[in-house]
């Protein structure tokens, strides 16, 4: 187990509208909702919108499906802020966010994040349909519900499971447009599922101290470097596989295939290199930004590779 320092309660009983924050600012707000995470969460509901219409847009729905997964994801970054209030001090990655360094008070973050997450779902499901409001309500929950406020602070399968709230977003584009899940949206949530663990991981290697201050049992804090590498190397060999799979429902073509196969092997090659290096740190810090690069790449493929099919 690893040790955990005292911390205050993070929601029921706690002091939600105590401490007296400097005046926010708009960007206060805009960081609350997380930009960066939300855009890549955003492109990867394009790709499953862009690949469901094969092509084709219709633009008003993708502007509403868009603007609603957005609220939602906001809303729930925002929900996050103030649920890790009493640990982001703690790490120098997330200190300086608005309600942790105080100039955001909890309350009033919690009430911005429940008010996106509703108008959110709102959109979805009055602009878009049904099953995309649910699909985003089912993330939101992950999310929030069992990632943030139960498993991040208590077991080293925290990212797994939070990963299908990051997994959503592209079946939540797919069901925009179709109005159902269907097998490449299946394989979309599985190659976005198994792409996360590596991701966390590598980052957990990065800031294993920050972790470890501040009582999250991430891998490489609970069982070491060695474990964690070994999960690694076994997340990359099943997503790479999973991610040539959408090839066989003729959404994507060869150019997907190609640049698939070359960035999975690379990302193999990188995950392998974990069993012999000597510096776990540096490691850590390359799988971190090629889980980036690789994402980003495949994504972009597969919004390229229609328009060569057409």
């Amino acid at each position: 187990m690893v040790e955990r320092p005292m911390i205050r309660e993070t929601m029921v009983g706690s002091d939600l509208s105590a401490g007296s924050a400097e005046k926010a600012t708009w960007r206060d707000y805009l960081t609350l909702t997380k930009p960066g995470i939300n855009a890549s969460n955003l492109m990867a509901a394009f790709a499953g919108f862009w690949l469901a219409g094969h092509g084709q847009l219709d633009l008003l729905l993708l502007l509403a499906t868009l603007l609603g997964t957005a609220l939602v994801i906001a809303g729930g970054c925002a929900l996050n802020n103030v649920i890790d209030r009493d640990i982001d001090p703690l790490m120098s990655r997330t200190q300086t966010r608005p309600v942790a360094s105080g100039r955001v008070r909890p309350m009033v973050a919690l009430w911005f994040g429940i008010g996106l997450t509703l108008t959110g779902f709102v959109v979805l499901a009055a602009l878009v349909n049904p099953l995309a409001a649910f699909l985003a309500m089912i993330g939101h929950f992950v999310y929030v519900g069992i990632y943030s406020l139960w498993l991040k602070r208590t077991t080293t399968l925290n990212t797994v499971v939070g990963g299908i709230s990051g997994a959503v977003p592209p079946m939540i584009g797919w069901a925009a447009v179709t109005g159902s899940i269907d097998p490449p949206a299946w394989i979309l949530f599985t190659f976005m599922f198994l792409w996360q663990p590596p991701h966390f991981l590598a980052l957990a290697i990065r800031r294993m101290e920050e972790y470890r201050a501040a009582g999250v049992p991430m891998l490489p804090v609970v069982r070491g470097f060695a474990e964690t590498k070994r999960q690694n190397f076994l997340y990359v060999a099943a997503m790479v596989p999973a991610s040539l799979l959408l090839v066989q429902t003729g959404v994507v073509g060869i150019l997907y295939l190609v640049v698939a196969t070359v960035l999975g092997l690379v990302y193999i090659g990188l995950s392998l290199e974990g069993f012999f290096t000597k510096d776990d740190h540096r490691w850590g810090e390359r799988m971190f930004f090629y889980s980036l690069v690789y994402l980003t790449a495949m994504l972009l493929v597969m919004i390229v590779d229609p328009l060569l099919m057409s």
